[in-house]
């Protein structure tokens, strides 16, 4: 019954074998998901014994995800395929959307009243409630809850922003590393960040010198003298921090590209993941991202100012996220990410921001206008033509 989940990993392109695929039937005719109900095995259960058995290494977690959900969408047991679902207090039952006018007359908040209201709201309500412009609950026009709209909210067990205008997100969300082993659809990227070249010879003379041996030969009355020379590797030194999760969800195809070529181009290419806004801690690994924290500070102090700092994000967020202490969606941070952004910009010299939202969208949105003024108007859209722009001024 599985064989077709098999074939549906290896056309996403994840390394597995028959031998896995035998590994994950013994698995579970020896029960290792747990004692099996008259329904079958439970999805959940059987999603982490499938991604044990058959991935191997952690890159791969995005792409197993990606083809799981896209063979058992729709599946809730693995046999009988019914379950009973409990049912959410907070869960999406409509879509509200509002015209223009009713959107201009809902008054946005601010921040400290933002947070008041809510605490008090907390504190009033004891059961679900739906639509409405005042309580916690789905649709509507309340500042607090999920699927309705309000120009700056706070959203709560929504798994996704609408408006792209919340305050905080009180959701735990499991975002992925970007996949560095991505194939390029086009070279361009690729040429494009050739711009930034500053080539030296490393390592081991293992390169044929060619011009070298054709003197040595001819100086050694023909006698055939090899010389080998280091090779030539791109010396440029990148430190490359990422926006992931939220809003970047959109552009992950376009990101992952850019990264593998950043890989494949920089032989000296560090990189670490944020989301919004640079606060005081980083991550390598999005999985672990609240286990394994780098801070900052610590990523200023430890590289040179000859590195280039790229950041790749899209900035669209509150304006409290970067102006605001505690106006992280994801955790209290105590400065604002404007003073993090100034300190990394100061720290690296050369620097510039890639956003892969579309150009003619930025003037519509004010967190796009304050990065843009943080960074001294070096930022470039997620093309081409502003991919050599960027690189042309990291260059200089």
């Amino acid at each position: 019954m599985l064989i077709g989940f098999f074939y549906t990993l290896r056309a996403a392109k994840l390394p597995v074998s028959v031998n896995e695929y035998l590994t994950l039937l013994q698995a579970l005719a020896a029960g290792v998901v747990g004692p099996r109900s008259e329904d079958g095995w439970s999805l959940d259960a059987f999603y982490y014994l499938a991604r044990t058995a058959m991935v191997k290494d952690e890159k791969h977690y995005d792409k197993f995800d990606r083809a799981f959900a896209a063979y058992f969408k729709g599946v809730e047991m693995v046999a009988d395929f019914t379950r009973e679902l409990p049912l959410e207090w907070l869960r999406k039952h409509l879509e509200l959307e509002l015209g223009p006018e009713e959107k201009a007359r809902i008054e946005k908040m601010g921040w400290d009243e933002l947070m008041q209201t809510l605490k008090k709201r907390l504190e009033e309500q004891k059961e679900r409630h739906e639509g409405g412009s005042r309580m916690i609950g789905t649709g509507g026009t309340s500042p607090f809850g999920a699927y309705g709209y309000n120009p700056q909210g706070i959203r709560i067990g929504q798994d996704r922003g609408r408006n792209r205008s919340a305050v905080k997100v009180w959701d735990q969300r499991a975002y992925k590393d970007y996949d560095d082993s991505q194939e390029l659809g086009t070279r361009n990227i690729k040429v494009a960040l050739r711009r930034l070249r500053r080539f030296a010879r490393e390592g081991a003379a293992e390169e044929l010198d060619l011009d070298g041996t054709i003197r040595s030969t001819a100086a050694n009355a023909g006698w055939l003298d090899l010389r080998m020379v280091p090779e030539r590797h791109n010396n440029v030194k990148v430190l490359l921090l990422m926006d992931v999760g939220g809003t970047m969800d959109e552009h992950v195809h376009r990101v992952e590209e850019l990264f593998s070529a950043a890989r494949s181009e920089f032989k000296h290419l560090e990189f670490y993941y944020f989301h919004n806004c640079v606060y005081e801690f980083l991550w390598k690994n999005n999985r672990r991202r609240f286990a394994e924290k780098f801070p900052t500070q610590d990523v200023i102090r430890k590289f040179n100012k000859d590195y280039k700092l790229v950041f790749v994000g899209d900035a669209t967020m509150s304006p409290y996220e970067i102006l605001q202490p505690g106006g992280s969606v994801e955790h209290h941070n105590p400065e604002p990410g404007a003073e993090w952004l100034q300190r990394l910009t100061h720290a690296f010299p050369k620097s510039a921001w890639i956003n892969p939202e579309p150009h003619g969208v930025w003037g519509y949105r004010q967190s796009i206008s304050i990065i843009q003024q943080l960074m001294g108007q070096r930022m470039y859209p997620l093309t081409v033509k502003g991919l050599e722009e960027a690189m042309r001024l990291l260059s200089k």
